[in-house]
């Protein structure tokens, strides 16, 4: 706890060096926080020429504010969603590369929500295959809050969206100077610098600062730095007397670790674990053997895998906006966004587990003439042959198991133009008013991919080592190397393409005020997207040297493809408030997602087809002195989702093409609150039921050399539990000074696959988190995630299928669970 002990001690210094008033100010009055919730303005998800409240939307919207995100603090954009009712969110995988699943659309990544920052996109694509929006962004203390829509009319003011907007919305600078300072460590490492400055700077203008940069070696420790990097910003505004102009340059350069599945058991007591020799809390595959490798090529080049990189972003980003009153009522908005982002994203992939045993009986074809069999030795010591166990043996590392793993490489340079221009104007008729906005967004983006291959046999350790497979004779004494050090194939995924994306979208939306308690807005959005590129074709060639030779490369032709598609969606709701206090809403909203440049460019002869869905909801929402709270009841259904699934072959070291298309249909309740009994404690709740289901799913597998029908209609969407919820109970102590808060959240069981084959358990998972002010200048955080070493899990292995999954029925199986308990400190100075 040396970390925590250097905080505290750091943040008795600093605040007893603050000024004689700054100590003796009061400190902050937590009845003040009451009901606040839905009186905050909305941003996200509208557009018009007067404000909305919560309290006055037609659409569910959780607000996050800065307090509320400071005590939650957390570690990722996926991990911040948390608390928000009718997403399930998966962020085992560290800081980057989350999953968010929505309302029961059954899409990974963030393919079904869009990330805004300031009310501009991320990406226009928030699912660009290797490539996901919360990999080009990173939250920090120049971030003020989070507005999240679900569903709603997000889909009519920003392309990609079916089933929601993440909005976080920066710092704004005042009329004198202030800023903050945090500095932040945890016992895996993590030391992370927190800055934010903003200052009038004359004639109108304001000037803001700030960034963060961190360093630590991850819960899950690979042996090297696992995060490693940060991001600064500049914002220049300026208000005027008929609007307001900012421009916000950022850069970003990080790293940060991937963290993928580790080898599990279920055991005779039913209980899931690790498997013995390794630890499912903090362990991980990744280590010091398989951190840099020099792969060989077709071309007789090497590939440099440096998996210190993780998923390194190098990210320049500017952004414009102007607001601009016309005059005679009419508003002109104006956004636009450049980014030039480029991303190595590193990994090493555990692609199979099997026992030494079936491992050494699979690989017997390889045997050379004149060899007896075959032994598995380490690439550190080739005097040290691998124990595959017996009777009285429970094999090496007390488990006798061997991963095969994939040391992939992928590459994906984009950059990207976008422009929204708003055209806005409220009129008046008979006694009612109309708020109207006439939009039309551009988007362009152009984006290279290649990836590059190469398979390893490890053992099953933390920090697994490399091994070599090895023939021998009938002494067992070493005739060849069949490996070359612990590589097993060289190039078993190769790819090289380039494409560029272009989109336009019109789209008009409508707040009709009725009566003062009666509001019905409508929209609708018009999209066309163009997809065009080259791929490169593929070939294989044998090197001749490994068992396993066949390697994959460019034939130097390439493939082009060239296709546009074009859609129309709507949406319609009403918000009847018939008290201040409380008020019902209802929205019903067809939409769609277009096919993206993803969906070609690793293969130019795809045939992918235009996801269309219908969203419904129908809500109430209160809010006094002592409760805020939201219920919502949603249905989705979801047409033609696509299943394009890779599934790695032991037995020839390759990825084998699945494809399917379904539909689904959800149904389901969300609770949102908070509750105030008294000022020294208060209660907040999320908690989503639903019934998630797969519609007419069916397709043809190859068994055995014949066609097998498989039917998974009716079966639960992979991953996405039927009840989730999560509990945030907190105390007020000494005058407010003090605030303690524990969070429970529950996970209830999913399923790995479409057949639903594979089980995922339920889980909980306990956290507490506590917040001083020594003064209303300096405060110090303490948190404890996972407290009890929960070892939920949160999905199977992809690349064991996600249509019917390999691992069925197996006792050993590769998973990835949440990470392992953590503890860190923060100390935060205002000036």
């Amino acid at each position: 706890m040396s970390y925590l002990s250097g905080a505290i001690a750091l943040a008795l210094c600093l605040c007893a060096t603050l000024p004689a008033h700054a100590q003796d100010q009061s400190n902050r009055d937590p009845s003040s926080d009451k009901a606040k919730n839905l009186d905050g303005i909305v941003v996200t998800a509208r557009s018009g020429v007067d404000s909305r409240t919560k309290a006055e939307t037609s659409y569910s919207i959780t607000t996050i504010d800065e307090d509320r995100l400071r005590m939650q603090a957390p570690t990722s954009v996926t991990e911040a969603m948390k608390s928000v009712p009718g997403f399930w969110v998966e962020a085992s995988g560290g800081e980057a590369s989350g999953n968010i699943r929505a309302r029961g659309i059954p899409v990974d990544g963030y393919g079904s929500v869009t990330l805004l920052e300031d009310g501009v996109p991320v990406q226009h694509d928030p699912a660009l295959g290797y490539l996901n929006a919360d990999q080009a962004f990173r939250l920090d203390e120049t971030i003020e809050r989070i507005e999240v829509v679900r569903g709603g009319p997000s889909s009519v003011f920003y392309s990609n969206a079916p089933a929601g907007a993440i909005n976080f919305i920066p710092r704004q600078v005042g009329d004198t100077a202030e800023g903050l300072f945090k500095y932040t460590v945890g016992d895996y490492g993590l030391n992370r610098a927190d800055v934010w400055f903003g200052t009038p700077v004359g004639n109108g203008w304001k000037l803001g600062l700030g960034g963060f940069y961190r360093v630590d070696n991850g819960i899950r420790d690979p042996g090297f730095h696992a995060n490693d990097g940060g991001q600064f910003r500049v914002n220049l505004a300026k208000d005027f007397e008929h609007g307001r102009f900012s421009i916000d340059y950022k850069h970003m350069d990080d790293k940060v670790a991937l963290y993928l599945g580790v080898p599990m058991r279920t055991y005779a007591d039913g209980k899931i674990k690790a498997v013995p020799g390794f630890d499912g809390n903090y362990g991980t595959l990744a280590g010091p053997e398989t951190q840099h490798v020099l792969m060989k090529q077709a071309n007789g080049g090497l590939y440099d895998f440096d998996n210190t990189d993780g998923t390194h972003v190098k990210r320049d980003q500017l952004t414009l906006k102007f607001d601009y009153d016309l005059g005679d009522d009419w508003k002109l908005a104006e956004s636009m966004r450049y980014s030039d982002t480029h991303t190595q994203r590193n990994g090493m992939f555990p692609n199979s587990l099997s026992s030494a045993t079936q491992f050494l009986a699979s690989a017997k074809k390889f045997i050379p003439a004149g060899a007896a069999g075959l032994q598995l030795r380490y690439v550190d010591d080739p005097t040290k042959v691998f124990d595959v166990g017996g009777p009285n043996s429970p094999g090496q590392n007390g488990n006798g198991l061997v991963v095969i793993g994939g040391l992939r490489g992928v590459t994906m340079p984009v950059k990207e133009f976008d422009n929204d221009t708003r055209l806005l104007r409220k009129f008046e008729w008979g006694g009612q008013t109309h708020d109207v906005t006439l939009g039309y967004s551009y988007s362009r983006f152009d984006q290279d991919f290649s990836r590059y291959s190469s398979t390893v046999l490890l053992d099953a350790q933390n920090n697994a080592k490399l091994l070599n497979l090895v023939a021998v004779n009938a002494a067992g004494q070493p005739l060849s190397t069949l490996t070359d050090h612990g590589i097993y194939r060289y190039g078993y995924e190769w790819e090289n393409a380039s494409g560029t994306s272009t989109s336009h979208a019109f789209y008009l939306s409508d707040e009709w005020q009725v009566t003062d308690q009666l509001r019905i807005d409508g929209g609708v959005r018009w999209e066309q997207v163009n997809t065009r590129g080259n791929t490169e074709v593929k070939q294989q060639l044998n090197l001749g040297n490994l068992p396993m030779s066949q390697v994959w490369t460019g034939t130097g032709q390439f493939v082009p493809f060239d296709h546009t598609f074009s859609k129309l969606g709507w949406t319609l709701g009403a918000n009847w408030q018939f008290t201040p206090h409380a008020g019902l809403f209802a929205r019903w909203t067809p939409t769609f997602r277009l096919p993206n440049l993803s969906s070609y460019i690793t293969n130019p002869s795809a045939t992918p087809v235009t996801q269309t869905m219908k969203l419904g909801e129908v809500g109430y929402k209160y809010t006094d002195r002592q409760i805020d709270l939201y219920a919502t009841a949603f249905y989705t259904k979801y047409n033609n989702v696509g299943f394009s699934n890779y599934v790695f072959d032991a037995n020839n070291s390759s990825s084998v093409a699945q494809q399917g298309y379904a539909d689904t249909k959800t149904k389901g309740l969300e609770l949102e609150g908070t509750w105030f009994p008294t000022s020294w404690f208060d209660m907040q709740l999320t908690a989503t039921w639903q019934d998630p289901q797969y519609k007419g799913l069916r397709y043809t597998d190859n068994v055995n050399n014949g066609p097998v029908l498989r039917n998974f209609d009716g079966n639960q969407l992979i991953r996405v539990p039927k009840v989730s919820y999560r509990v945030v109970p907190g105390v007020n102590l000494l005058d407010g000074k003090l605030r303690l808060q524990v969070a429970y959240e529950h996970e209830g069981m999913r399923y790995v696959d479409t057949a639903n084959s594979v089980r995922l358990p339920a889980y909980g998972v306990l956290s507490a988190s506590a917040r001083y002010d020594f003064s209303k200048l300096c405060s110090l955080y303490l948190y404890a995630d996972n407290i009890t070493n929960s070892l939920g899990l949160t999905e199977g292995n992809p690349r064991a299928g996600e249509l019917q999954n390999a691992d069925a029925g197996a006792n050993t199986f590769i998973a990835r669970p949440i990470l392992g308990r953590a503890y860190r400190a923060a100390i935060m100075y205002r000036f």
